[in-house]
Parts: C-alpha cells; structure tokens; sequence
C-alpha cells in the first residue's frame, strides 16, 4: 500500500449578513477609513448579530453545505475538529454542537486553540490522523466570532476582527496531492503581547475583569507587528526552499489575513508575484483561524489539480507555521 496523504475534497464557509464598515465603526470610537486602510487594509468587516448566536452557527451552515456539497452522508464522517477561539461555550465543544446540529452521530469531535493559526495546525493534526489509515472522512471547521471578544472602545483593535467560519473535507489519497509538507512553530514569548486576559482558570469571571474589559483581545501591536512579519515571512520560504519550489513551481500563496503590510513583507520575502497571492482583507477584516479557509473558498474556482500552494498564518502563543499543499481537484 502507498503511503496515504491527506487531501482537501471541498471546501465551503459560512458569512454573517451583517457588514461593518469603517464609515459606521468611526461613529462608534475615535478612527476614520484613511487611518483604518494605511494602517491594516480592511475596508468592512461581517459581524454575526442577535442573541445567542455563537460560532457555531456559522460552523454549521459552513458543514451542511460542505455535506451536499462533497455528497457526504452524515454517519460517513469520523471526525470533526474545530480550530476556534471563541466556542460557544468552555464545554462542551463547537465541535460537538456543529455535529449534532449537522446530525454527525458517528464521530469524535473536539475543538483546538491556535488562535489565527488555527486552520494550519488543524491541517496537520488531520494529516496525522488520516495517515493511520483509520480515518477516511475528517471535517475541519476554522473560523471565529471576533466580534464577542473585541472592545469596540479600543481604536487599535476594533477596526481589525470580523466573523467567518470555513470548513473542508479532508480524505486519504495515494496520489501525490494534499498535505506535502508542514513547519509549525510556538513561542511562549507572545504570553503578554496578545492575549485575552481573562475568563480562563487564572483569572476566571469577575466584576472586575468585566470592568476592566478583559475578557477582550488585547495585543502590543508594535511587538505583534514585528514577530508576524518575520515569522510569516521566514517560514513561507523555509518550506518552499525545503521542497524545492521556486517562485514558477508555486501557483497560490495563502496568508493568514490580518495586516496588509504583513501580507506585503511575506510577499516581497517569498518573490511571489502579487497576482499569485489570495488578499480578501478588505472585505472581511481578520477572523483570526477563518481567514485561508475564507481565502481558498472565494478562490476555489481558479484552483486546479495539482496547484502548489503556500499556506502561512501567525497567531496568539506565539504560534506560527506554513503547509505546503498540492490542490486535490479542479474548482472550476
């Protein structure tokens, strides 16, 4: 038998209607669209709105159209893992409720934390699984509801997050297709400069904590700033240089959408040209591990088998990383 890699069948996301511009978001705190566009790119972002509406709304829509769209049958799914921030609750997992809602009976399901680099250590962990051979139908759900952790009295971190949930089927193939190659990193030294303070076990709810806003994305952008861009940068060439891709072998690179200068540096590090790169963070903002799910669903039709493509993100920890995946299928 071959050896099995793990390869993306469909993908599919899932958008609130409601979109946040910089017009509307300048009468709630102190910015303007000149200053949000010089300094991150995002023009609007989509914000999930009404009572009791958690990530797990958007995880379900994105999985019942991933369902008919691959034509899957719900007791055919072995597993669901859900890269989020926000579950809607400490316990149980979104993970769990997507699947219930979705009536998956039949799988194991848990939620994982990698903040914005969610999606790719997702990846991983489903490569990891599938190369057992006991796993033949894995969902992998991405995505955030920023919005519920974002102070909108902060003008340095309001006009960044949006809401979106991405989800794709992962599948074993003999093929030369899929998860080629991973490098994923951590660096406990993002403990301080970006984090959610509260609401954990160390400093769990409290009058206080709520006054203070805690429980809310707090972030040093300059530190933030400096690591993404070298991080992001670096590692994207690190795995193109050890596969042996050149700038002509790579057809899409796929940053993690939270900057346009960052997305910029790892451009102009990897010399791709810019008309290989997905950048849709002028429409949706950053939502953290929804952002190359988001990405490789709106350019899904110009994807074709076999597509070398890049994949980078940055986040909270900090963690850091780049898959290098050939496409499974012609999106077309």
């Amino acid at each position: 038998m071959k050896q099995l890699n793990a390869v993306i069948t469909g993908i599919t996301a899932s958008l609130p209607d409601y979109v946040l511009t910089n017009e509307e978001l300048s009468r709630l705190v102190d910015t303007s669209n000149e200053w949000i566009m010089t300094r991150v790119g995002i023009k609007e972002r989509r914000i999930l709105k009404g009572e009791e509406q958690g990530i797990s709304v958007l995880g379900t829509e994105a999985v019942e159209e991933l369902l008919k769209k691959t034509g899957t049958r719900p007791e055919e799914v072995d597993a669901v893992v859900f890269a989020t921030s926000t579950p809607d609750h400490i316990f149980p997992s979104a993970a769990s409720i997507v699947a219930e809602n979705c009536g998956i009976k039949h799988a194991f399901c848990f939620d994982m934390e990698v903040a914005c680099s969610g999606f790719i250590y997702g990846l991983e962990i489903c490569n990891g699984l599938i190369k057992t051979g006991k796993y033949k139908k894995i969902i992998l759900i991405a995505g955030d509801k920023m919005s519920s952790i974002t102070d909108y009295n902060d003008r340095t971190t309001c006009p960044l997050f949006g809401d979106a949930a991405g989800a794709v089927m992962i599948e074993p193939t003999e093929e030369e297709l899929g998860i080629i190659d991973a490098k994923l990193h951590s660096d406990g030294i993002g403990y301080q400069p970006l984090q959610m303070k509260a609401g954990g076990s160390k400093y769990p709810a409290s009058h206080e904590t709520v006054e203070k806003a805690e429980h809310t994305v707090k972030q040093d952008g300059r530190v933030v700033f400096k690591h993404a861009v070298s991080k992001m940068a670096e590692v994207s060439l690190d795995i193109m240089q050890r596969n042996n891709l050149t700038v002509d072998d790579v057809q899409w690179l796929v940053p993690h959408q939270a900057n346009m200068r960052i997305i910029d540096a790892t451009i102009q590090r990897t010399e791709l040209p810019r008309e290989k790169v997905m950048i849709n963070i002028e429409k949706y903002g950053n939502t953290s591990a929804g952002t190359i799910p988001l990405c490789l669903w709106e350019w899904e039709p110009k994807l074709k088998k076999g597509d070398n493509i890049i994949l980078t993100a940055f986040g909270a920890g900090f963690s850091w990383g780049s898959v290098y995946l050939k496409w499974g299928y012609d999106g077309a």
